[in-house]
């Protein structure tokens, strides 16, 4: 593209592109905005997302567990809706985006980004800066980000997320050693990936000490102290060195009666060994359990004597906090192994760059959390979060609660499947959230049969499958309003956790769940509510109505003044409130 000539502009257009450069940021990340523009599939163009459950894939197993929820669309439409359901609700996000290699593995606007696409990185910080916008907004104020990258984007994410979450709020870069090595390796081996860590308010994330401490090998040992100290290793009390003193070098007392001096030997001589620890500590020691005494050999007569090193207390007898913090590096868990489940689950590689299962177990043990902590991965690929997820709660009586979000990519399948002649719905079963992420839930949940033939109990839990669909915008606002209203029931049961349908009618719905009653009421009309309140009145728990009106302040609370305990919450205003900031 040739250079402008500005000699030959006006005043008023040279004033613009100052004010432009003016405006633009000092310090961060630029790119091509309109040459990189996203574009969504057509039926999205102009029109709101909402949610339409297919209730065919609905799972129920127990109604005590948590409900998990797979969304198919795309993530930035999921999000949208998110950030009505769920603003402010979300303890932990976890996401493993494309990396952008320019080896067909990020699709933008219908097509692969090679790397010779001049704007690749351009049009990758697009597509990641709206939907980490979007995301921060979920995150509750004591909420964390866990995003997975390589070296392809990791100097760019960085700086995007510096800029969305704050510098503050940035915590680490977990480097995780994903694999072992590579043979093939024409300069240096490349073993790691990252991990990079955020929280949504510095000062409010509580991180979990690293209980993978507790089953170290170096912590092997178990003494009648091990509940209130835990596991402890040893180490020998004497030591050679320079620093020799003869206060720290004298005799103790072994259990057969005969007495050691340090170095083994049975007499006093200044030969640079002395004991760690002073006389009356030692006695301390032995008393309280911190000093133990190991044969040299059977041979020989002679005693070490060595001082317990204890998970939970020190060897000054003070409780410590029961492990050790978290690190930064992960080493113990190999990409290939998400490969593994896969293959076990599916009998065949049907998902190319599963991550596995572990490392999603272990990043969510990084943070403490409540007892039912809600844990979303708006880019979710083969279903790995969600699989690790209803793992936990399986192992520790968890109510964990998963939100999954993906496309239902076909990766390119498109033309290979019309050529054999499928029309376009079985074509859509081909895709990644209908092939791959919801059988692998399904399989988890019920139980399967593994490649090897072997049956694979179900974990359990209850799964609700949403698509995105859309409302057209209208010139008209109170058109729209009723419209959007009339689409929004998914919204507001996701929003509420509360799904059982008790009562459908023309003008009113009721849900129900654990106690608590949804109602909702659609019409612009108000000639079924007195039917709507004598359905409620029949019910017992906490009760919820989301009312319809047209005035954008809220509902006339004189209308209901004699509706007792029940919560009112006016729609849509609110719905169209948030979407008029997203869109």
């Amino acid at each position: 593209m040739p250079n402008k000539d500005y000699s030959k502009l006006g005043k008023d257009e040279l004033l613009k592109i100052i004010e432009k450069l003016e405006s633009n940021k000092k310090y961060g990340l630029i790119w091509d905005e309109e040459k990189t523009k996203e574009l969504f599939e057509k039926e999205s163009e102009n029109a709101l997302p909402v949610l339409k459950e297919v209730k065919s894939k609905e799972i129920k197993t127990d109604p005590s567990k948590p409900t998990n929820i797979l969304i198919e669309g795309d993530n930035y439409h999921a999000l949208s809706v998110l950030n009505y359901t769920h603003q402010g609700k979300i303890d932990v996000i976890y996401i493993d985006p494309p990396y952008n290699t320019g080896n067909r593995d990020f699709i933008y606007n219908d097509d692969y980004v090679e790397k010779e696409d001049s704007f690749r990185h351009s049009k990758w910080l697009s597509f990641m800066s709206k939907r980490l916008r979007l995301a921060k907004n979920l995150l509750k104020e004591s909420g964390v980000i866990f995003i997975s990258i390589d070296d392809n984007e990791f100097a760019q994410l960085k700086l995007l997320s510096d800029e969305i979450f704050g510098e503050d709020n940035f915590i680490t870069n977990i480097i995780w050693q994903s694999k072992t090595g590579a043979s093939d390796a024409k300069t240096i081996d490349t073993t790691t990936e990252y991990i990079l860590v955020y929280v949504k308010s510095a000062g409010r994330t509580k991180f979990a000490r690293n209980k993978f401490s507790y089953e170290a090998k170096r912590y092997r040992f178990s003494d009648k102290y091990v509940k209130e100290r835990g596991m402890h290793y040893t180490d020998n009390l004497d030591r050679g060195g320079l620093r020799y003193s003869d206060s720290l070098n004298y005799p103790i007392k072994c259990p057969d009666g005969k007495i050691t001096y340090p170095n083994g030997r049975i007499d006093f001589v200044n030969d640079g060994w002395t004991w760690k620890w002073g006389k009356e500590k030692v006695k301390w020691g032995i008393e309280n359990g911190y000093i133990e005494f190991k044969k040299i050999s059977k041979k020989k007569s002679g005693w070490s004597v060595c001082y317990k090193n204890y998970m939970f207390a020190d060897n000054e007898g003070i409780s410590m906090e029961r492990s050790a913090p978290q690190k930064n590096v992960i080493t113990d868990i190999k990409t290939g192994d998400g490969a593994t489940v896969i293959k076990n689950i599916f009998d065949q590689h049907l998902f190319k760059y599963s991550k596995p299962v572990q490392i999603i177990k272990r990043i969510i043990d990084y943070i403490e959390l409540d007892k039912a902590p809600v844990i979303l991965d708006f880019m979710a690929g083969s279903g790995t979060t969600g699989h690790a997820v209803l793992e936990m709660n399986k192992e520790d009586d968890g109510k964990r609660q998963f939100i999954l979000c993906t496309n239902n990519e076909l990766n390119g399948l498109e033309k290979e499947l019309r050529e054999k002649g499928l029309n376009e719905k079985e074509i859509q079963e081909y895709g990644i959230c209908r092939r791959v992420t919801y059988p692998r839930v399904e399989k988890v949940i019920k139980g399967y049969k593994n490649s090897k033939g072997e049956k694979i109990e179900g974990l359990g839990g209850n799964l609700k499958y949403f698509k995105t669909a859309f409302v057209k915008n209208s010139i008209s606002r109170d058109d729209l309003k009723m419209r959007i209203t009339r689409e929004c029931t998914e919204m507001l049961c996701l929003r509420e956790g509360i799904f059982d349908e008790k009562k459908i009618d023309k003008d009113f719905s009721i849900f129900e769940q654990n106690g608590r009653i949804l109602s909702i009421y659609y019409s612009p009309e108000r000639n079924s509510l007195k039917e709507l309140r004598a359905e409620l009145d029949k019910m017992n728990g906490e009760k919820i109505l989301y009312c319809f009106t047209l005035d954008p302040i809220g509902l006339d609370e004189n209308e209901f003044s004699d509706w007792q305990d029940v919560k009112l919450e006016p729609i849509p205003q609110k719905i169209l409130d948030i979407y008029k900031e997203i869109f």
